[in-house]
This record gives structure tokens, C-alpha cells and sequence, in this order.
């Protein structure tokens, strides 16, 4: 579904992500893991084209898209939850809902899929004229991985869904990631818990300054020593 070859990305003349190659299979969860500026997040911007890539190529689905202008993705089938949240703080909770269904003019499909997203997060369906900037950050984070969701996308990118949550929190998030999966979504997914992101994954990849340095099945990476050592705090 999403290959992507030799794909370089720089701020100034620093190059963030040095030539990376990985691919993501329809129905596949795929984690990236890496520490703190390893390039993760940095990916994630370019696969989304928030940032423009310096080399390589990106195909989804096979069409290329490294170079696809921004407001053109969606209509692709690929959504970004990123860092952060990103959520319209002036906005109702089901204002940004609709927002992330901006592309879509199937409105009873519009309103299963919302009844849908009130069924993952009950919490945003009794807030959903409450404005998303008052929100806790988990209900902010509901919302997101919520409007991204309303776009209906083949392939979710998910930046650090549990920075900064508490661990109830971190739980639930990740309960509605597994059953989004579990419905056969595609998802990439970023996440600095590196044990939480693979138990959640088929695959994974080990991104360290910018390069790819280790990949196999989850649980390959989770018995490897230099994981455990590295990114599991063993």
C-alpha cells in the first residue's frame, strides 16, 4: 500500500532523515521507534507532505505522491493524527468532526461513521458541543484520532498518540487503535513507549539519526537485545 524508497528529508542543511526505505502492507499496523529526534516525527510530516521531502520517492497505492500538494492527500486516503493533537480549539467537539469529513459528500455514511466514532469515545459524544480547547489532553487526543478517522482514510498516521497522557488514558487510546486495526485499517504508527507501540504491531521499524538501522516482526524487535537494551529499559 505505502512504499517509500530513499526518502531524505532536511531542515536548512541539516538532514533530519537520511535516505530511508520501508514499506506498509494493506491492513498492516507498523511501528517506527526510535529515540528522541531520531527522524520519527520528521517522517510522519513527510508521508503527510506538512514537510517536503529533499530525495526519494513515496508511492501509496501506487500513485506517487512525494511531491502531491497538501490539500490533495486527503482525497488519497491517508490522515494524520499529529503531535500534539492539532485539534481547532475554537471549534465544537463536533465541529471537528465534521471537519474531518470536509472531502465527503456521503452524508448518511457521514453520520454512521460519527455515530461510530461516538461509539470508540462515549466521553466526545457528551462533550460534542463543549469547545475542543477546554478539553483534558486524552479527550483532545480522542477528538483527534476521531477527526481523522472522519475522513475515512486507507492509511492512519499516528504521531506519539500517548505523549503526555496518564496511563487510564494511554490504555483506551491504544484499546480503540487495536480495534480500528482489528477492522483492517492500515496504520503507521510513531510512539515514543516503544513495548506498548510493538505489542500493538505486526512489524516495525528501528529509526536511529535518521536512518533505518533495524527492522523485522514486532516480536522479533521485542526480543532483540539492542531493543530491549535501547528502548525498553532493560
Amino acid at each position: 500500500m505505502l512504499e517509500v524508497t530513499g526518502l531524505a528529508v532536511a531542515y536548512g542543511g541539516i538532514r533530519a532523515v537520511r535516505g530511508i526505505t520501508f514499506h506498509v502492507a494493506e491492513g498492516e499496523t507498523v511501528a517506527l521507534i526510535g529515540a528522541n529526534g531520531a527522524g520519527k516525527t520528521t517522517t510522519l510530516k513527510a508521508l503527510a507532505r506538512v514537510l517536503g521531502a529533499a530525495g526519494g520517492h513515496v508511492r501509496f497505492l501506487g500513485q506517487e505522491i512525494t511531491r502531491l500538494p497538501v490539500h490533495r492527500l486527503v482525497r488519497t486516503g491517508i490522515a494524520l493524527v499529529p503531535e500534539g493533537r492539532g485539534v481547532f480549539p475554537r471549534l465544537s467537539v463536533a465541529e471537528n468532526l465534521a471537519m474531518g469529513a470536509f472531502v465527503r459528500r456521503d452524508r448518511e455514511s457521514i453520520a454512521a461513521d460519527l455515530e461510530r466514532i461516538y461509539g470508540y469515545f462515549p466521553r466526545l459524544k457528551e462533550r460534542a458541543g463543549q469547545l475542543a480547547g477546554t478539553l483534558s489532553g486524552g479527550e483532545q487526543q480522542m477528538l483527534a484520532i476521531g477527526r481523522a478517522l472522519m475522513s475515512r482514510p486507507r492509511l492512519l498516521l499516528l504521531d506519539e498518540p500517548s505523549m503526555g497522557l496518564a496511563p487510564i488514558m494511554v490504555q483506551k487510546i491504544f484499546e480503540v487503535i487495536r480495534a480500528v486495526a482489528a477492522q483492517g485499517m492500515t496504520i503507521l504508527l510513531v510512539e515514543q513507549n516503544a513495548k506498548l507501540a510493538l505489542e500493538s504491531s505486526q512489524r516495525g521499524y528501528v529509526l536511529d539519526s535518521g536512518e533505518i538501522t533495524l527492522s523485522g516482526t514486532a516480536a522479533d524487535l521485542l526480543a532483540d537485545p539492542r531493543v530491549r537494551t535501547a528502548y525498553l529499559g532493560e
